[in-house]
């Protein structure tokens, strides 16, 4: 790994990178890049370089609408997926203003900023995702036909599975980019498929979400297929989740991770239209081991956040709800401000749930606390949040607050 403008700059000239892609997301947690030569680097780096932000859904209007991307050193990494002559390289980039001063709606600074409001605490968070996605055939222009790869169901090996080669050069691509994938599968649904990740800080986390995403759709597409994150890309199959992991630990040892997880459960109503901000997202609660309730139980898949059996390093919180559409900036950053907040309150967590909900009797789930059933629900419920007021910028909560 680089960490210098020094050293990137030597390995450019050894290793033939012809192209940086300065690299952000916008409001949605879409990556957006502008690509510039090896000779603008020591300008991007002293300097920066300027976009457009009124065409980036959450960054501004056309009255101020300079905005300028300084790449972070550490985040450098070439894209293995781009020819070996004339390579590619990513790096991920500070979001700031004309004058200097950090934008305050660039959402990976909005995670940054919860990062440290946790370490002022005492308190470190650490993330793991598992991605759900669909690998479908493409035709002759790249676009889907709809028709998936293969007609595997859970674990299923070849040759019913027909997305192992595709897992294998996934997960070979992003460990040479310094990522760990700790395992994979094809899922329930046909042509759906499985890849975990190793816990990290949330920032590498976060990061991380954002070039796997971005390397499965190139690696798809360089196999004549087409990946969807969609959460339901076929209505009568499993949706597609994001399942997060998180592991709350104290740096002086004090036991937090039950009202951690109780600050997570009392705000999730809130920070829902975050973690599912499509309509097709809330096609997918309620069914296929995706949650509808507030609930919670130890190595139970029909709750909204289960304890995993686990060795005591790996205990963590399963959030069962998210999908692969929600930013993942903000998705930490609120998660890390709700577990803070669980934490500073003393909060404890009800009495598990250990049924199973979708088999659960009536008299017993029409007592429990739902998650919001439509977007426009959800949205409607994070407007008239103080707790998401107080945590994000007015422009990251105007975005989010007219998805219907």
């Amino acid at each position: 790994m680089l960490y210098t403008y020094e050293e990137i700059i030597d390995y450019v000239r050894e290793e033939d990178v012809k192209f940086i892609r300065l690299t952000f997301c916008d409001a949605y947690g879409v990556q957006k890049n502008i690509a510039i030569m090896p000779e603008e680097l020591e300008r991007a780096f002293k300097y920066g370089i300027s976009f457009d932000a009124s065409a980036v859904r959450g960054f501004g209007d056309a009255e101020k609408s300079d905005l300028f991307l300084f790449p972070e050193p550490s985040t450098f990494a070439v894209m293995p997926w781009r020819p070996s002559d004339g390579r590619v390289a990513r790096i991920f980039c500070t979001v700031k203003h004309p004058d200097g001063k950090i934008c305050e709606f660039d959402t990976r600074y909005i995670l940054k900023k919860a990062i440290d409001a946790a370490k002022k605490k005492g308190v470190m968070c650490f993330f793991g995702a598992e991605f759900e996605f669909y690998l479908f055939h493409a035709d002759e222009r790249g676009n889907s036909t709809g028709v998936p790869l293969d007609f595997a169901g859970y674990m299923d090996t070849s040759p019913l599975d027909k997305g192992e080669n595709v897992r294998r050069e996934i997960c070979l691509t992003l460990e040479s980019m310094g990522i760990k994938p700790e395992s994979s599968h094809h899922e329930e649904g046909p042509g759906q498929n499985e890849i975990d990740f190793r816990y990290s800080d949330a920032l590498s986390s976060a990061d991380n979400s954002i070039t796997f995403k971005n390397a499965v759709g190139n690696i798809a597409a360089r196999n004549g297929l087409v990946a969807s994150f969609s959460p339901k890309p076929i209505d009568i199959k499993s949706g597609n989740g994001m399942h997060i992991n998180i592991s709350p630990s104290s740096v002086d040892g004090k036991e937090l991770f039950m009202p951690f997880m109780a600050g997570i459960l009392s705000h999730i109503r809130e920070m829902t239209v975050f973690l599912n901000p499509t309509k097709e997202s809330y096609k997918r609660f309620g069914s296929d081991k995706a949650p509808k309730y507030i609930t919670w139980s130890p190595e139970n898949r029909s709750q909204l956040i289960r304890i995993p059996a686990a060795s005591n390093d790996r205990t963590r919180i399963e959030l069962r709800s998210p999908d692969p559409t929600a930013n993942p900036y903000l998705a930490y950053a609120l998660l890390i401000y709700a577990g803070l907040d669980g934490v500073e309150k003393g909060l404890t967590p009800p009495a598990s749930t250990d049924i199973n909900l979708y088999s659960a009797n009536a008299d017993i789930t029409e007592k429990l606390e739902k998650l919001p059933s439509t977007l426009k629900e959800a949205a409607s419920i994070m407007a008239k949040s103080d707790f998401i007021r107080e945590k994000l910028p007015k422009r990251i909560i105007d975005v989010y607050s007219y998805l219907s």
